[in-house]
């Protein structure tokens, strides 16, 4: 029966085309503009992900702090090709792991200066590194070489400096007197949001020359997993494979790195090397707190426009049903049972909310499309926040898809009370009414 039941609907709904594609034309706005929301959302988060894992933190990391005496505190990682060969003992699928260095130093050029957060990298052991750094000077494969920077094109300008030009770091070691170093500026970076405005590079040995450390210690270890949603499990793993292993290991803190630096760890009462295993997500930060603003203020949005649309729903059935007063009366004459009378409107409902949220889809996966295509430029006051220097969405079938079955779901929840009140009508009442 269900193939007859579908040409009755479909029929009762060309009869009315009118009103019916003022309906899905509703529906098709709502589902465009939410998976254009949510498509827009997911590129920032995208982009957010990929450059903060890339200049800031892997998916999982196995830093560590070194305190010479109890009130201070460096972010170093002793011994590391003991803790990287135990590291890849109990997380044997990882993608690649990364051995960064970490620092602070003051660059100071001929005619300025600034405060930077250093990186040591082996760009030669990075292959995600230039999925997301961008050169607009020189190759990121002369950052290889001994005694070289790479510059974001923020920095460069505040420096005045180009590929080729020497700087000077200076930075604390952990003993407590400051070095410097003359690099020559290698790689000057397209900009990739607010982390690359304090964010540089130098190669990895000129860090431990900076630094005044031993080849075998560096700043973190970062891993870079072939499944990012696993972090959390890795990590739990990994303190409990290193803490058996014999080192100390801090207890989970969801905090950056930096901020238990400066905070927590130069206060607690212990000397020597722990370990610190932390997530992408804990390093994170404010950001994963702009993120959940961004989901909230789209998901808000669409509760709104869900709101206006269910109104429209119920007082374009309800009006429906007047009109079809005597079409139902004659129905039930003839033998029509109430739950057969429910489910036609159900199902009129079900095939026109299918209709409008697939063409709405349709539209905004186009839209979005040609927008990633066009790639429109993005405010420079926005791509602080948006880590994008061009608008992109990123088009997820699955969560398009979930969209689409959420607001035909939601189309049928509001098309029930209607179809209700059609079904209890009496077929004398209906068969003489009027109007």
């Amino acid at each position: 029966m269900l193939p007859i039941d579908l040409l009755m609907a479909s029929r009762n709904l060309t009869r009315h085309a009118r009103r019916n594609l003022f309906l899905a034309g509703a529906l098709a706005t709502v589902t465009s503009l939410l998976v254009l929301l949510a498509s827009l959302t997911a590129g920032i988060e995208h982009a957010m992900m990929e450059s903060a894992t890339t200049l800031l933190t892997g998916h999982v990391n196995v830093g560590g702090f070194f305190k010479v005496t109890s009130g201070s505190a460096a972010p170093l990682v002793s011994e590391y090709p003991r803790v990287l060969a135990a590291v890849r003992g109990a997380v044997p699928d990882v993608d690649y792991i990364a051995v960064r260095g970490r620092g602070w130093a003051k660059a100071v050029s001929e005619t300025a200066s600034m405060d930077l957060i250093i990186g040591g990298v082996d760009v030669t052991q990075e292959p995600g590194f230039a999925k997301v750094i961008v050169p607009l000077e020189g190759r990121l494969a002369d950052l290889a070489q001994p005694g070289t920077v790479l510059l974001f094109q923020g920095q460069a300008e505040r420096l005045q400096v180009r590929v080729g030009d020497v700087l000077t770091l200076s930075a604390p070691t952990a003993r407590g007197v400051n070095n410097t170093a003359d690099v020559r500026v290698a790689v000057v970076a397209r900009n990739v949001g607010l982390l690359s405005a304090f964010s540089a590079f130098i190669q990895g040995d000129s860090l431990r020359q900076l630094y005044g450390l031993a080849s075998s210690t560096t700043g973190a270890l970062q891993l870079y997993l072939r499944r990012p949603e696993e972090a959390k499990a890795i990590a739990a793993r990994l303190r409990a494979t290193l803490s058996g292993a014999g080192w100390r290991v801090m207890d989970p803190d969801p905090q950056p790195y930096w901020i238990k630096l400066m905070q927590k760890v130069p206060s607690e009462d212990w000397t020597g090397q722990k370990l610190d295993v932390t997530t992408w997500e804990d390093e994170m930060g404010q950001f994963r707190q702009f993120i959940f603003g961004v989901r909230a203020l789209t998901w808000l949005l669409v509760v709104v426009l869900m709101a206006v649309v269910i109104i429209g729903i119920l007082n374009t059935l309800l009006i429906a049903i007047r009109e079809r007063t005597r079409e139902i009366g004659t129905l039930r004459a003839i033998g029509m049972q109430r739950r057969k009378v429910l489910w036609l409107f159900v199902l009129e409902t079900l095939l026109l909310g299918l209709a409008g949220t697939g063409a709405g889809a349709l539209l905004a996966a186009g839209v979005a499309g040609l927008v990633n295509l066009v790639g429109i430029a993005i405010p420079e006051s926005m791509q602080i926040f948006v880590m994008q220097e061009r608008l992109r969405f990123l088009l997820e079938p699955g969560a398009i898809a979930v969209h689409v079955a959420i607001l035909t779901g939601v189309t049928v929840l509001a098309s029930l009370l209607p179809a209700f009140r059609a079904a209890r009508l009496r077929p004398v009442t209906a068969m003489h009414h009027i109007g």
